[in-house]
Order: structure tokens, then sequence, then C-alpha cells
């Protein structure tokens, strides 16, 4: 890609931006690529080979002078992790960090052992976003060009990264997707795609950033299928407790700090109740700056 055209998609923002951070790592095979017809959604695979995960050891962030995550404190390890706040608990910030796309005021973060912020070679192969509007994600005009933009960075010529794009897409059973323009697929097919440009990154722990959002039920069901059948970690950042009923751990996230930390049955009837308490309230009249 021309160095200019490379500069034009990093001043697209941070979410296209991070695009980049997933686009030198080879990548023979996809994992979790099979046919998910008829499993329930809660089915998932053994996870034998999960990385070391993210610690976080008194990570702050402030935003515009403001305290945003104050003094995070965390070991994720487990293979499904939930991350639960209403708008403005810091939930999007936690993502940005967790990625490495920012780094703490005060504190760290390790990524499987390294600085993700710093070390951004050693990202590469260790985490992937799912982000909740894909039109954010995406960079090409057409889906094969979308998947052989990162194949061409790492090394093969333009006709085989189409070719290895469009076997992708016949396994998946949407060979006829290849030259249709981005443009023409509904919301959660661009997010079908966006999902298979990260996999293709082989990424070893996964963050969906409220994945099933705006999306109708059918969509919302195939997404949530496939999800559950991938090998990877997947932390999923939402404010919907109903999708992380069947996660290993959920945390509640509130004002920047973490308000409950456990298993789904004991955090989430927790978040619901005060949710209530705080909607039978008139206080959205308050400013959170």
């Amino acid at each position: 890609m021309p160095q200019a055209q490379v500069q034009w998609v990093l001043t697209l923002g941070w979410e296209r931006a991070l695009r980049q951070h997933f686009l030198f790592r080879r990548t023979p095979s996809l994992p979790g690529m099979q046919r998910l017809e008829g499993r329930p959604i809660c089915t998932r695979p053994a996870m034998p080979d999960l990385s070391p995960g993210i610690t976080l050891s008194s990570a702050s962030v402030r935003l515009g002078g403001r305290l945003v995550l104050d003094g995070l404190s965390l070991v994720l390890t487990e293979g499904r992790i939930g991350i639960l706040g209403r708008n403005g608990s810091g939930k999007t910030t936690l993502l940005r960090l967790l990625a490495g796309l920012i780094a703490p005021d005060s504190g760290q973060v390790r990524l499987d052992g390294f600085d993700p912020h710093s070390d951004r070679k050693a990202a590469l192969g260790a985490i992937g976003i799912l982000f909740q509007n894909p039109d954010h994600q995406i960079l090409f005009p057409t889906v094969e060009e979308e998947l052989a933009f990162g194949l061409a960075q790492q090394g093969l010529a333009q006709p085989q990264a189409l070719a290895r794009a469009g076997a992708v897409l016949a396994a998946e059973g949407r060979a006829h997707w290849a030259k249709a323009p981005v443009s023409t697929l509904s919301q959660g097919q661009r997010h079908y795609l966006c999902l298979l440009a990260v996999l293709l990154m082989h990424p070893r722990t996964i963050l969906l950033d409220e994945p099933l959002a705006g999306l109708d039920l059918p969509t919302q069901t195939r997404l949530a299928r496939r999800f559950a059948a991938l090998p990877q970690r997947l932390i999923t950042i939402t404010h919907d407790p109903a999708t992380l009923a069947t996660a290993d751990r959920v945390l509640w996230l509130e004002a920047g700090r973490i308000a409950a930390d456990g298993p789904p049955d004991r955090v989430l009837p927790a978040f619901i109740a005060e949710m209530a308490r705080i909607g039978e309230q008139d206080a959205d009249a308050d400013l959170t700056g």
C-alpha cells in the first residue's frame, strides 16, 4: 500500500487505525471456521491453549482531566469474560486500554506478559477487536478486497491474496459475496465480514464491543452461535446483562471502578436490581463531566 494511503487510513480514527495492528501475521489456516448450523448458542469448544491473559495493576486513565478508570487491578484469564456497565461507566476506555490503544496514566497493563501499548508487534497475534459499528472497521469497497488486504500486507501477491479470500468465503458458504460492494451488505453481514477479517489475524483474545447491538433477532442468534464456538478467549463489553448469562466471569464497571466481580448468577441480579433502582429516579438530567 502506498505511504500516502497508509497515512489516510491512520487518520480515520482509532477504531479503523487498529486494523493496521493486525495486518502482518501469516495465516495458513483459519481456526473456528467450521459450519455451525444446528448447534445451540451456548455450545463451547474445548479451549486448552488459552494465552496467559491480561493483567491490570492499579491502572488509571484520565481523559480531559477527568478520572475515567480508577486504579483497576484485574487478572483476566477465563475463556468467556463479560464487562458490564451502563453508558459512561468507562467501558469503551477500558476496551481501548486492554487493546493497547491507550496507555494508563498510572499503573500498568500486561497482555500475555508484555505491554500492548509499547510493543505493537507482539500484539499482532495476541488481540483482536470486533467493533460495535462495522463501518468503523471496514476499509475497502468490496468484500474480497477487505479480506485480501491483510494477506497482501503479509507478502502475498494480490492475485493470491484474492484467491485466499475467495476460499475463505467459499468455506463459509458465502462465495457469492466476493465481488459484492460492502455497501450492499446488511449490518449483520458487515459484522460477519469484520469477524472473518479478525479471525484471519489469529488473535488469542478477541474483544467484542456491544457485538449484538442494533441487530435483528435472527442475526443475533447466528452471531452468538458463532461466537460461542470460537476457541479464542472472548471479552464482551456490553450494557446488556442478557448477553452475559453464560459467561465464566462478569465484571460490573461503575464510574471507572469495579462494583462487582464474579459468576453471572451473582453479578447479573445485583446489576439488574441497581439499574432498576436508578431507573425509578429522575436522574437523567445529570451531566457526567
